[in-house]
């Protein structure tokens, strides 16, 4: 029973690692997810608490996984594991039955679940459980208690912190189809030979003697329009089809047009300011973004796009406060949180490959990549006025000039300048250094036990 009990720990301990950390490094995305539940249960009063909680929920199945692997406060560990296991096995059981949001969200975007593949992956996850909790007065104690808390505080508090430092910026790992480096067009097709959705399709007909109502399928439904009305019809997925992972990217313009075929087809650099709300922008960002808009005047190797969820009204409210001179594309709010987790947050685009991705924090304003490039934004003006644009062409205008700079100039401090490159791999670094370093001071202070 102690090699069970033992096996038993080290299952969990790494499901609860990999969940929390998946989780930890995208604090937003889990408070995207419990906004849904707040939404789905009636609970909108709670809201404010989502980000709080997708940083310390996540923090704590973390921190759990790892208490459990080195087999600290057994008894006190095993109680608090039940409880937790139970209400969620209950939660989760709930979402499968009544269905009121499609993800759980218990393994973030690196692993999506159904919830009855939720739920049945609980009922596993519980025999272990109880084998521990039923056999925990059996556990020795060892060791001093108020150091293996200390310990076990000092992760969590340094997970927190990790979490914290991935919503300031963007998630160290990007389990989301926009990772730099992704083709998006061929992530939006579907490949040769892969199943596609399948529908059924009623067509309804009224009768026109009997005036009665009758439901036909596509095979069967009256050719006789002297003899039958039609009413209406319904389409039900009998059967999902293969899905590409990115499957929702559209960009509409002013004209309802979508343009997102353009973009992807253009071979120079196109930047995009993605804000899902402008309510909640960081201000001095979308300021900062109106320098980057003017490189578009000055270089022809460029495209500047602002995208936003907010309506036309709040758009032009928050133009005009802000005096922005740039205008706003719209695109669907959930597409543009799984875009980027920032608000606003920055792609730069070439030939439809991403190759740059930054929160608004990390996102330079023009001046700091290229003070020369800035004097010369100073003296451009868009669009130009039927007046200029006459006097230009007669050769007498010389205020306004077009590709006097190449977008290429930016880019080594942009994108392959080594301290940008290298952050998010510091960041890592010094996050394993710091586990390892706690590892090695538990292992000082009360050694892992068996």
């Amino acid at each position: 029973m102690r090699h069970i009990r033992l096996l038993s720990r080290i299952i969990l301990g790494i499901v609860f690692i990999f969940s929390g950390f998946v989780k930890v490094i995208d604090p937003l995305g889990s408070a995207y997810k419990f906004s849904d539940y707040f939404s789905a249960f009636k609970l909108g009063f709670l809201e404010f608490s989502a980000l709080p909680l997708g940083v310390l929920l996540s923090a704590f199945e973390l921190v759990l996984g790892i208490t459990l692997i080195l087999g600290y406060r057994r008894k006190v560990v095993y109680w608090v594991l039940m409880w937790f296991m139970s209400f969620f096995t209950l939660l989760t059981l709930v979402l499968a039955v009544f269905n009121p949001v499609s993800d759980c969200g218990c393994f973030g975007d690196a692993l999506i679940l159904t919830n009855w593949e939720t739920f049945l992956k609980n009922l596993v996850l519980m025999v272990f459980v109880l084998a521990l909790y039923l056999h925990r007065k059996e556990e020795p104690d060892g060791g001093r208690g108020s150091r293996e808390w200390s310990v076990v505080i000092m992760f969590y508090a340094g997970v927190c912190w990790f979490s914290a430092w991935n919503y300031r910026h963007i998630p160290l790992l990007d389990f989301r189809p926009y990772d730099v480096g992704t083709v998006i067009q061929e992530d939006m097709e579907i490949p040769e030979g892969e199943p596609v959705d399948e529908y059924e399709t009623t067509l309804t007909y009224r009768n026109r003697t009997s005036g009665k109502e009758v439901d036909f399928s596509m095979a069967d439904y009256p050719r006789d329009s002297s003899g039958w009305i039609f009413v209406s019809s319904d389409s039900r997925l009998i059967r999902k089809g293969f899905e590409p992972p990115i499957h929702d990217f559209a960009i509409i313009d002013e004209t309802g047009e979508d343009i997102v075929d353009r973009i992807l087809a253009d071979p120079e650099y196109t930047l995009l300011m993605i804000s899902c709300d402008l309510a909640g922008a960081d201000r001095r960002a979308l300021v900062r973004a109106g320098d980057w808009s003017r490189i578009e005047i000055l270089a022809d190797d460029f495209s500047f796009y602002a995208v936003t969820a907010s309506t036309g009204d709040q758009v032009e409210a928050i133009t005009a406060s802000l005096d922005l001179d740039y205008s706003f594309f719209s695109g669907d709010e959930i597409m543009l949180k799984t875009i980027i987790r920032s608000n606003p947050g920055f792609l730069l685009l070439r030939n439809g490959t991403i190759i740059g991705k930054w929160g608004h924090r990390d996102f330079p304003s023009v001046g700091e990549v290229d003070p020369g490039a800035l004097e010369l934004i100073v003296g451009a003006v868009s669009p130009l006025d039927e007046e200029k644009q006459l006097l230009m062409e007669a050769g007498l205008y010389d205020g306004f000039s077009f590709d006097v700079l190449d977008f290429d100039r930016f880019l080594p401090e942009l994108v392959y300048e080594p301290g940008r490159l290298h952050l998010d791999h510091r960041a890592v670094i010094i996050f394993i250094l710091g586990i390892l370093f706690l590892l090695l001071l538990s292992n000082f202070i009360a050694p892992i036990r068996i």
